[in-house]
């Protein structure tokens, strides 16, 4: 059981949707990050998704790219990524950290490098967008046999015939994409969004958490009455990127977290 499986295992009992808060790593520096980070559990952060800063972040949107430019721009990078986690965990033990980002600075670090030092961090589970269930034996499956979670990504355009392959060497839940698109365009249909979880559940025993899309304490709250959590992340990034207060930025998100649990 790692520290994600128990997570819902206790929200389960509670009979409680998930909330995931998203933040770039090193965003917009490494001072104020692990502030926010370090404030996220108290407003009501069940799960934390850290984004590893990259170059060419193929899947995100202008607001998460122009994050990760400010994270670099910073001196952010993976080494300091696992240090700000490590950080993290001298103060909280329990609550989940996965690592969500793209392959190529973990491959250029070295993958037995880059998992030893990940658990010794203290990540729980990783969403690498770029990896494909084709590409397992790569990273996923020496990942799971070090104890962390592989969580993979379902979308609109998942259907009946690829969706076993997504769900292969899967665990701690599936990230369902609400919106055919990058990160921060356009908003979720709840009523498409349920329809979609409905057939993946069937199935999969693991949770689903609907991330894209989701930008309001309304949206998250619909969302996590179709699904097992919501994740929001550009539209507090967002607020990092205006220069808003590490204590604005949290009070928006246990905003967000309240809507969540409300479902």
């Amino acid at each position: 059981m790692t520290r994600i499986d128990n997570k819902f295992a206790e929200l389960k009992a509670a009979k409680k949707s998930a909330f995931v808060s998203y933040i770039m790593a090193g965003d917009p520096n490494y001072d104020t990050s692990l502030a926010v980070m370090k404030g996220l559990p108290a407003a009501g952060v069940d799960i934390i998704e850290m984004g590893l800063p990259f170059t060419d972040p193929m899947a995100d949107g202008p607001t998460i790219q122009l994050a990760a430019n400010r994270a670099l721009d910073a001196g952010m990078t993976l080494k300091k990524t696992l240090a700000m986690a490590a950080e993290f965990r001298k103060t909280d033990n329990t609550t989940p950290i996965v690592l969500m980002g793209y392959y190529n600075p973990i491959y250029s670090m070295g993958v037995d490098t880059f998992i030893a030092n990940a658990v010794k961090s203290g990540i729980d589970g990783l969403i690498i967008v770029d990896l494909p269930p084709e590409e397992d034996a790569e990273l996923c499956i020496p990942a799971n046999a070090a104890g962390m979670n592989f969580i993979r990504l379902a979308t609109p355009t998942t259907d009946d015939r690829r969706l076993p392959k997504v769900l292969q060497n899967t665990s701690g839940f599936i990230y369902y994409v609400a919106i055919t698109g990058i990160t921060g365009s356009g908003s979720a249909s709840t009523e498409k969004v349920g329809a979609e979880v409905a057939r993946i559940k069937k199935s999969t025993d693991l949770p689903i958490c609907v991330g894209f899309g989701i930008n309001t304490p309304a949206d998250a709250e619909g969302m996590a009455r179709v699904a097992d959590g919501a994740v929001v992340g550009s539209a507090i990034v967002s607020k990092l990127g205006a220069g808003d207060s590490v204590e604005d930025i949290l009070a928006f998100v246990a905003e967000l977290a309240a809507g969540a649990h409300r479902a």
